[in-house]
């Protein structure tokens, strides 16, 4: 098959390029700008486009398909080429559809927490040598890339994000793809430029859930009241196995998950991070793979890219990266780094950086988010709330939302960095939360601060 790719530089879109070709189809694509890693790897295949912009002569009737990419506009000249050409145009979530309808579709929704579940369940999996297909959000140690599909694998696992398909389908990706088996981890208010209202947010996981096939399952994690609801509401005809957070201790900062052969250290930490591991286990037995095997695995398993990742460590200071912005997963966060290290200082850096989390109305969800930091930093771009076309928001207002009068916050990336690399971290554990990079710090210079 030849297909086209608008849009081919995104995160996503690359990855599904890479992992077509290496099926053997012909791929093209393009896009006005590409930043590493996509552009190194796109061109280490023969992907990557000549030059940058839109072009609609590589839009001709001998395409087979083309997948179009959130990044691309309505107005895009080569998606109006296509459509006057009567093209298929596939979303992106489509095309994965189109891929897996024969397979068996392993699902995993939520708001947060479902990168990290479909990375354990495919950690599982390769330990125990089960081939499947995938789609995954973020860069797994020990595999190629973020999606790989084959003719001959049975199960197809997929995270399901609840963002748009496309700038031509306004649908959530996670309605596409009609699962066999499906999960839902939480459920806490996101992207409120597409879903203005909580009431409206939480309808697009109830469509999820009565969107599994006849005689399918849906893994939910009990301990959060509104997938609770949500999950216990539907009259789809599917099974339903609840889940919550497994017995475990924490001694001498490594934590200890107990199972039916006694207490086994594991890798992560962290009371959400040990809930979506008993989603994982349930997801993972449905699939094939027994208790006993799944512990093995598991124990093994360091976390995905970004997550909660552990990025520089001394005898006496440690420092974490995590993707975390929306207020649940900061809290959620925040207070895991603290219960493994309680005597240490913890000082937890938080970037706003995404719409929601610069919008003024908004800011009120992270009411106690940081509370169990012993110091709470604040970094936000005032010209990054002009571009997103917000409503100024003020140092006062962000102290105010968070509950920390005492928070130190920062609109200036020199002044934030200076600020941060004068500290001393002996005795002290440092977590970075952000879905961007404070501007541009040297994570480098901060590393070397610390070993």
């Amino acid at each position: 098959m030849k297909i086209h790719f608008i849009a081919i530089g995104g995160s996503a879109m690359h990855n599904l390029a890479l992992a077509l070709a290496h099926k053997g189809y012909t791929i093209t694509g393009s896009d006005d700008v590409i930043f590493e890693p996509s552009k190194g790897r796109l061109a280490a295949q023969g992907l990557l486009p000549e030059e940058f912009g839109w072009f609609p002569d590589k839009i001709h009737s001998g395409l087979d398909a083309i997948v179009l990419g959130m990044h691309a506009k309505s107005d895009n000249p080569e998606l109006l080429k296509a459509q006057e050409l009567g093209l298929t145009i596939y979303s992106y979530p489509e095309f994965l559809y189109e891929q897996s309808k024969n397979k068996t579709r392993v699902v995993i929704g939520g708001s947060h927490g479902k990168t990290t579940i479909t990375s354990m369940i495919l950690h599982v999996l390769d330990y125990n040598d089960i081939a499947v297909d995938y789609m995954v959000g973020a860069q797994l140690e020990g595999f190629d890339r973020m999606v790989h599909l084959t003719e001959e694998n049975d199960f197809m696992v997929l995270e399901g994000d609840e963002y748009l398909s496309s700038a031509i389908d306004r649908r959530p990706k996670f309605h596409l793809y009609k699962p066999n088996i499906a999960l839902m981890s939480g459920i806490a208010w996101d992207h409120i430029n597409v879903f203005p209202t909580f009431k409206n947010y939480v309808e697009q996981f109830r469509i999820f859930v009565d969107g599994i096939v006849t005689g399918g399952s849906i893994t939910y994690n009990a301990e959060d009241p509104e997938v609770k609801k949500v999950v216990e509401a539907s009259e789809n005809t599917i099974r339903k196995f609840p889940y919550e957070t497994p017995e475990h201790q924490i001694e001498d900062g490594v934590t200890y998950l107990e199972t039916p052969e006694g207490p086994m250290p594991v890798e992560i930490f962290g009371q959400h991070n040990l809930n979506n591991l008993a989603g994982a286990k349930w997801i993972c037995q449905q699939m094939g793979v027994d208790e006993a095997d799944f512990y093995e695995a598991i124990a093994s398993f360091k976390g995905a890219s970004k997550r909660l990742e552990k990025i520089a460590e001394s005898s006496t200071s440690v420092v974490y990266k995590d993707f975390a912005h929306s207020p649940s997963k900061v809290k959620a966060t925040t207070q895991a780094v603290k219960n493994q290290y309680p005597n240490r200082k913890l000082i937890a850096c938080l970037e706003l950086h995404t719409y929601s989390s610069l919008n003024a109305e908004f800011l009120n969800e992270y009411s106690g988010a940081l509370d169990a930091a012993d110091e709470a930093v604040v970094f936000y771009s005032p010209e990054a709330v002009k571009i997103k076309q917000l409503d100024e928001v003020s140092a006062e207002q962000i102290a105010d939302a968070l509950g920390r009068g005492d928070a130190k916050i920062f609109t200036d990336p020199i002044s934030f960095q200076t600020y941060l690399f004068a500290m001393n971290f002996a005795n002290s554990a440092l977590l970075l939360m952000s879905s961007g990079n404070y501007g541009g710090l040297d994570f480098e210079r901060l590393k070397g601060l610390i070993s």
